[in-house]
């Protein structure tokens, strides 16, 4: 084949999330070693988004390398049902030890829009087996859950969603916690349930941020408000952390902060390390049993050719071990502290608003005189202006966000403030 890789990926791949004909051409990346990435011409770009919020401990890390390798010489993959392997059942004891005492058993899956399927499948069976059907859902307002249907469900409608509008089923949306609006989302929750007593099956929410919707962040004390209602309401809670688990939010789990703990977890990106496609929904004991029968058609009928993949299994064990170690950790405390440095930096500037942070997370919104959208004119900008400066910082929309691999150097941190603020100068002088 004659060209360069994005010469020929131009000719033959269809990127997600991408208008084909006006993007420009991919950028081709040939290795990347901790939060940097090399492209073919000898570029080097920092990664301070995590590849979509993917990537835990960096790029290549020896250990989960080596963990891969040893594992392939092994066994590659095995059908999941009516067989086992020994990554399986240690990454599933090893997930159950680090998650809520409520939590009992795994389910796998290959990522975060499946793990969110078999999270909604387990809610809605669960009350269909029990002889109790339930069939509707409550979600946040400018959610995002995935792009499968059931995951588009329970999303926020949007321009995303619109063409599937008449197959997804009935989900009511409640205003997310946001500060300023948390009294507005506990009315809302109360009305809904006065309105349909024993209707709702379940709850799902991303807990204290809310990523693709715009890094949207909110209380713990709030949501537990929520949670409570949930709970004398009979209503299942589901937390999707697939994007805050695994450290994002300066704990283990998001769901750390809360009082109510959800009876389903649903978990990706971060369970490999980012190194795999990979995904895992975790349920408590009460839901298990109500499938454990000896009808067959109590069964969850749910399954994928990858479910439980030996590789992406080992990869994941390898991923915990990291996280296990205090140096990780000193890590997180390090960006938390970084980014609260440089959040002072930015507090009072004309062009940021809205700015937060959770965790080694923080995100802010340009001051453009429009509503925040991710179809904002100036994203497009944005994402030049950053790579132009070799900065993996993918905005939605006008908001900016940092999202870093804990490996990220404060070298390398502070080239990623400094690209930020010469943005803000940029505009400024326009």
């Amino acid at each position: 084949m004659t060209g360069n890789l994005s010469e020929r990926d131009a000719k033959v791949i269809w990127h997600p999330f991408t208008q084909m004909k006006t993007a420009a051409p991919a950028i081709a990346i040939v290795s990347g070693e901790g939060a940097k990435l090399y492209d073919e011409m000898g570029n080097t770009y920092i990664d301070a988004i995590a590849s979509w919020w993917m990537n835990l401990h960096g790029h290549a890390h020896p250990h989960i390398s080596a963990a891969l390798r040893k594992q392939a010489e092994v066994l590659e993959h095995v059908i999941f049902a009516d067989f086992t392997h020994r990554p399986a059942v240690e990454l599933a004891e090893r997930l159950l030890s680090k998650l809520p005492p409520n939590q009992a058993r795994v389910f796998y899956s290959d990522n975060g829009s499946t793990a969110v399927e078999v999270g909604l499948k387990m809610c809605f069976q669960y009350w269909f087996n029990i002889g109790q059907p339930k069939t509707k859902m409550i979600a946040l307002e400018g959610a995002y859950h995935g792009d499968t249907f059931g995951a588009m469900s329970v999303g926020a409608r949007s321009a995303f969603s619109a063409p599937f509008e008449a197959f997804l089923f009935e989900v009511l949306f409640v205003e997310a916690p946001v500060p300023g609006k948390e009294n507005l989302a506990l009315a809302q929750m109360q009305k809904m349930m006065a309105e349909n007593p024993g209707q709702f099956a379940g709850f799902i929410f991303e807990p204290l941020v809310q990523g693709a919707g715009g890094m949207r962040m909110y209380e713990p004390e709030a949501l537990d408000r929520m949670l409570e209602i949930c709970v004398q309401n009979e209503v299942m809670i589901i937390a999707d952390e697939v994007m805050t688990g695994f450290g994002r939010t300066g704990q283990m789990w998001a769901s750390d902060y809360l009082t109510y703990k959800p009876d389903i977890f649903c978990l990706s990106k971060g369970l490999t390390g980012g190194t795999m496609a990979f995904g895992a929904t975790t349920c408590t004991a009460a839901i298990f049993d109500a499938f454990w029968s000896d009808d067959k058609l109590k069964t969850l009928f749910h399954g994928h050719s990858c479910t439980g993949n030996p590789l992406a299994c080992s990869v994941a064990l390898a991923s915990m071990d990291l996280m296990e170690k205090p140096e990780t950790w000193a890590n997180i405390r390090r960006i938390e502290k970084a980014h609260k440095e440089f959040s002072a930096r930015l507090h009072g500037h004309h062009l940021v608003k809205n700015l937060r942070q959770t965790g080694v997370i923080i995100a802010f919104e340009l001051e453009t005189g429009s509503e925040s959208s991710y179809f904002n004119g100036l994203r497009d900008m944005i994402w030049r202006f950053f790579l132009e400066k070799k900065l993996l910082l993918r905005p939605l929309g006008n908001t900016i966000y940092i999202l870093p691999p804990y490996c990220i150097t404060d070298d390398e941190l502070s080239k990623v403030y400094e690209g930020i603020e010469s943005l803000l100068s940029f505009l400024e002088m326009q």
